[in-house]
């Protein structure tokens, strides 16, 4: 039974379980993969049932199931005593360190998210973006566009610009709510993240300060940068870095690529300062 104050949609259908799986390489279906370049293991983020779990530790590689759901986690220890591959974690995904969690291997992630929580589990995620090869989530529909969306457009916004600094996201499936048991309200997708994203040539050394300016920069989305800025800088401080990134002064957040706020950002915030980027 699901639980729906976990926002728990239980992923039914035996169908779209192997199309998921096939997306993600863990099918004997699957296109066959690149032979990774050093060891890894999955970790899945909201086990369940075990529905996708069994795909995974097909893989033959470690596998560490995350499920906080303590009626759940009794369930999934029967599946933990069949394959030896396999770990229950039974957690919160929010307080789990996955860098310790996973040793030295690389981290490959699968997980049905719940919906309420999709962006700070994003954000938890990201905070291991160095060992992190990929990025598997199901999630609200609505929100997969807001991950993928293109500076100019209505979904674009600050979490567009956290997914696409540390990740190149891809809508790789679309999921009908009949996939599921219950049925969620809203369709969901299949985004894939590949690590890194935009971080690894911007070169930026301190990620949290960039994006504390990042979020300054939306804070007001319909405003423009001018005036979301006011409290980093003067307007016509604002104006002029907008100028040299070859921007109008009358620019929004909204318009401008992870690249350009980067650079906006150099030239307003470490400029400034008189740090060095």
């Amino acid at each position: 039974m699901s639980r729906q104050r976990l926002g728990q949609h239980f992923l039914a259908d035996a169908g779209w379980r192997e199309k998921i799986a096939r997306a993600i390489r863990v099918s004997p279906h699957s296109a066959a993969p690149a032979k990774p370049s050093s060891p890894y293991c999955w970790i899945e983020i909201g086990a369940g049932h075990g529905e996708m779990t069994e795909h995974l530790v097909a893989s033959g590689v470690p596998v560490y199931a995350i499920e906080l759901d303590a009626a759940l986690v009794s369930r999934l220890k029967s599946l933990e005593a069949k394959f030896p591959n396999l770990a229950i974690v039974p957690v919160d995904i929010l307080q789990t360190d996955l860098s310790s969690l996973a040793r030295e291997r690389r981290i490959r992630i699968y997980g049905n998210l719940p919906y309420y929580i999709t962006s700070p589990i994003l954000h938890h995620f990201f905070r291991f973006a160095p060992q992190i090869d990929e990025i598997h989530v199901v999630i609200q529909m609505e929100v997969a566009f807001r991950l993928v969306a293109r500076p100019g457009t209505r979904d674009y916004g600050y979490l567009s610009v956290l997914t696409q600094y540390y990740s190149s996201p891809a809508i790789v499936l679309k999921l009908p709510p009949g996939a599921f048991r219950p049925p969620p309200k809203v369709g969901s997708a299949l985004v894939s993240m590949k690590l890194p994203g935009e971080s690894a040539r911007l070169a930026i050394k301190d990620s949290e300060a960039f994006l504390d300016f990042v979020k300054a920069c939306f804070s007001q989305k319909r405003k423009t940068l001018v005036n979301n800025l006011r409290s980093l800088a003067e307007p016509e401080t604002v104006r002029s870095a907008l100028s040299l990134v070859k921007r109008k002064p009358d620019a929004r957040a909204e318009q401008l690529s992870v690249v350009e706020l980067a650079a906006l950002y150099e030239v307003l915030v470490l400029a400034h300062n008189g740090k060095a980027g």
